[in-house]
C-alpha cells in the first residue's frame, strides 16, 4: 500500500467498513506480503511440518517437556519474538508478521494453543501495559522461551463476565506485597508456565492485573483437565492461597485491569481467527490428498460431484477467512505503526489502537472458528469411516476445532459485542451511523432505480460490489429499526443483536473477499480469475444467508405498515438475478485437486 493509502486508512473511524464499500488499493491482502513476510511464513510452516507434527503423538500424551523444547526451538528461529522490540530481545516486526506465524503454525492445534498462550495473551500484556522495569525483567526471558507465559482471567463463576471475578488482592500493611486469594480456571500452559498475568480485585473492588511468578509463595496449579480436544496442551486451574506478589508487579493502573483484559482478548480473538484460517487450510490439504487417492467405483472420489462440493466449500471458507484476517491486519498495523512505543502515553495509544479494531477482531474470531468447524467436519466426511478413527488426523482435527467457539469469549458473547460496540460508537458520535441510516432510508424512498441489477458497466465484479452494498445498507436499516423500537431495552433482545451481528459479519467478510479479488484483477495477478470466481460464489451465497436473516429479524423490529415498508426496502436492497454456482464450485474444486491443497496459498 502507498503512504497515502496508509494515512487514509489509519485516520478512518473505527469499523468504517459499515459506512461504505471500501477501497481495494487501501486493503491489505495476502498478495501484499513482502519478501520478509514470505520468509517468516515459510519458516513457520517448515517448523510446524518438520518439528511439531512429527511429535504430535507424544504431545497428545501431555509430554510437556517436549512442548517446552519445541517452544525453545521456535524461539531460536525467532518465531516467539516477532512482537517484542529489539531492546527486549525480540525482532520488533509488524502485526502481519506475527499473524502469519499463527496462521502457518496451525498444523497441530495443541501446539498452536500452547504457542498462542505463551506469545500472545502471555507476553502481550507486559509488552503493551508493563512498566519499563517489568519489560526488562520479563520480556527477554519470554521472547527466548526461557520462561513461558500464561494468562489467568476466567473463574468458575465468571467466564464471559470477567468483571464478576472473585479473586481478591489485599495490600500488606508495609505496602510491599499484595496477598492474592482465589482460583482461576482454564489456564492454558498452567502446568509449565513461569509467569501468569492474573486479574484480581484489590480490596474486593478495584479490578487489577498482577504479574505472578510460579515460585511466589502461595501459588500452585491444579490437575490437568480431561478435555475433549487439544489434549496436547496444558489446561489447569491456578490456585492462589495468600500468594505474596510484590507491589511492583501490579500491571497497568490499579482499578483499570479491564483495559488490559479486554484489549488483550481482542488480540487473542484476532490471532485465534488467523489460526482458524490456517487450520482450515490444513484440513483442506488433508481432504484433497485423501480424495485424490481414495478410489470408489473405479475412480478417485475427488471426481464425484458431492465430494467436489465439499472441497469447494473448504476452499471458499479459507479464501474468505484469510481475506478478512489480513484486511484487519492492515488496519491494525496502520494504527500501531504511527505510535511512538517509547512515548510516556504509548500504552494509552496502543489501547486506543486495539480498541479501534475490536469489532473486526470479534468478527474474525466468530467467522474463523465457525468456518473451521465446517472445514473439519467436511474433512471427516470425505475420509468416511477413516475420518472417525484416531489413526487419521481428520479425527483429531474435528475434536480440536470445537473449543475455538468457546475460547477468547464465546461466539455468542462476541456477537453481542459486535453489535453493542457499533451502537455505542454511534451514540458517542465516533461513527456516523445515524446519518448513514437516514441517507439509506431517503435513497430507498426516492424514485431512483433499485440497486443490485446485473447490467454490465465495464468494471469487474461491479454487480457483486452493488450486492454487498445492499447487505451493508440492510444491516444498518435493520439496526436503526431495532434501536428505534427498543431503545435502551435493545440489550435485552439478544436474538436481534446476534442477527444484526451476523449481517455485519457478512458485510465485512464479503467485502474483504471482493476487495481482494478486485485488487488482484487490477494487478493482473495470475490467480485473479480463480479469486474472482470465489468472490462471486461467496457473494451469491452470502446474499441468500442475509435474506434469511432479514426474514427472521424484520417481524421482531417492525410491525404493521412499518413492517411492510421495511420488508419492501429489504427486498429492494437484496434484489439480484439468480446466479449459477454449481459450475463455479466445480471449477474451484478442480483447482484444489490439481494443486493438492488450497490453490491460492
Amino acid at each position: 500500500m502507498s503512504q497515502s493509502d496508509i494515512a487514509r486508512s489509519a485516520t478512518a473511524p473505527p469499523a468504517s467498513f459499515v459506512l461504505g464499500p471500501g477501497d481495494p488499493a487501501a486493503t491489505f491482502t495476502p498478495e501484499d506480503f513482502s519478501e520478509q513476510h514470505q520468509l517468516i511464513a515459510q519458516t513457520a510452516e517448515q517448523f510446524a511440518r518438520q518439528e511439531v507434527v512429527p511429535k504430535a503423538e507424544e504431545l497428545e500424551h501431555q509430554d510437556f517437556a517436549a512442548t517446552r523444547a519445541l517452544l525453545k526451538k521456535a524461539a531460536e528461529l525467532g518465531l516467539t519474538a516477532i512482537d517484542i522490540p529489539e531492546r527486549y530481545g525480540g525482532l520488533g516486526l509488524d502485526f502481519a508478521s506475527s499473524t502469519l506465524v499463527y496462521d502457518r503454525l496451525a498444523k497441530y492445534a495443541s501446539f498452536s494453543v500452547s504457542f498462542g498462550g505463551h506469545t500472545g495473551i502471555g507476553m502481550l500484556p507486559i509488552l503493551y501495559f508493563g512498566t519499563e522495569d517489568q519489560k526488562r525483567r520479563y520480556l527477554p526471558k519470554l521472547a527466548a522461551s526461557d520462561w513461558i507465559g500464561a494468562y489467568a482471567l476466567s473463574e468458575a463463576s465468571s467466564g464471559s463476565d470477567a468483571l464478576a471475578a472473585r479473586a481478591r488482592a489485599d495490600l500488606e500493611p508495609d505496602g510491599k506485597h499484595y496477598l492474592l486469594n482465589g482460583e482461576k480456571m482454564w489456564i492454558t500452559n498452567a502446568a509449565f508456565a513461569d509467569v501468569f498475568t492474573v486479574f484480581a480485585k484489590i480490596g474486593g473492588e478495584k479490578f487489577t492485573a498482577f504479574l505472578v511468578e510460579k515460585d511466589f509463595p502461595g501459588v500452585s496449579v491444579g490437575a490437568e483437565e480431561n478435555k475433549m480436544g487439544i489434549k496436547g496442551s496444558s489446561t489447569r486451574s491456578l490456585i492462589l492461597n495468600n500468594a505474596r506478589v510484590p507491589a511492583e508487579n501490579v500491571l497497568g493502573e490499579i482499578g483499570k485491569g479491564h483495559h488490559i483484559a479486554f484489549n488483550i482478548l481482542n488480540v487473542g480473538r484476532f490471532k485465534l481467527g488467523a489460526g482458524c484460517a490456517g487450520g482450515a487450510r490444513t484440513a483442506l490439504e488433508q481432504a484433497a490428498a485423501y480424495a485424490k487417492q481414495r478410489q470408489a467405483f473405479g475412480r478417485p472420489i475427488a471426481q464425484f460431484g458431492l465430494v467436489a462440493q465439499m472441497l469447494a466449500d473448504m476452499a471458499l471458507g479459507v479464501y474468505a477467512g484469510e481475506s478478512a484476517v489480513y484486511r484487519a491486519v492492515g488496519l491494525i498495523d496502520q494504527r500501531l505503526e504511527s505510535i511512538d512505543k517509547d512515548a510516556a502515553d504509548a500504552p494509552a495509544q496502543i489501547r486506543m489502537a486495539l480498541e479501534a479494531a475490536a469489532v473486526e477482531c470479534s468478527i474474525v474470531k466468530v467467522f474463523g472458528s465457525e468456518m473451521l468447524d465446517r472445514a473439519v467436519d467436511a474433512n471427516v466426511q470425505i475420509h468416511g469411516g477413516y475420518g472417525f478413527v484416531r489413526e487419521y488426523p481428520a479425527e483429531r482435527g474435528y475434536r480440536d476445532s470445537r473449543v475455538n467457539r468457546i475460547f477468547e469469549g464465546t461466539n455468542e458473547i462476541n456477537r453481542l459485542l459486535i453489535t453493542g460496540m457499533l451502537l455505542r460508537r454511534a451514540m458517542k458520535g465516533e461513527l456516523p451511523l445515524l446519518a448513514e441510516v437516514n441517507a439509506i432510508t431517503q435513497e430507498l424512498m426516492a424514485a431512483a432505480p433499485a440497486p443490485g441489477g446485473d447490467e454490465a458497466d465495464g468494471e469487474p465484479l461491479a454487480p457483486e460490489t452493488r450486492r454487498i452494498e445492499g447487505v451493508r445498507k440492510l444491516a444498518l436499516l435493520l439496526a436503526g429499526a431495532a434501536f428505534q423500537k427498543y431503545r435502551e431495552g435493545l440489550e435485552q433482545e439478544q436474538e436481534v443483536l446476534a442477527g444484526l451481528a451476523d449481517l455485519i459479519i457478512q458485510v465485512f467478510v464479503l467485502q474483504s473477499a471482493l476487495l481482494r479479488a478486485r485488487k488482484m484483477a487490477a494487478a493482473g495477478h495470475r490467480n485473479a480469475p480463480l479469486a474472482r470466481t470465489m468472490a462471486r460464489v461467496l457473494v451469491a451465497e452470502g446474499l441468500d444467508r442475509s435474506e434469511a436473516i432479514s426474514h427472521r429479524l424484520l417481524p421482531r423490529v417492525a410491525e404493521g405498515d412499518m413492517l411492510r415498508a421495511q420488508a419492501a426496502m429489504a427486498r429492494r436492497l437484496l434484489k439480484r438475478d439468480l446466479i449459477e454456482v454449481i459450475a463455479p464450485r466445480r471449477e474451484i474444486a478442480a483447482a484444489v485437486v490439481e494443486a493438492g491443497r488450497y490453490p491460492l496459498g
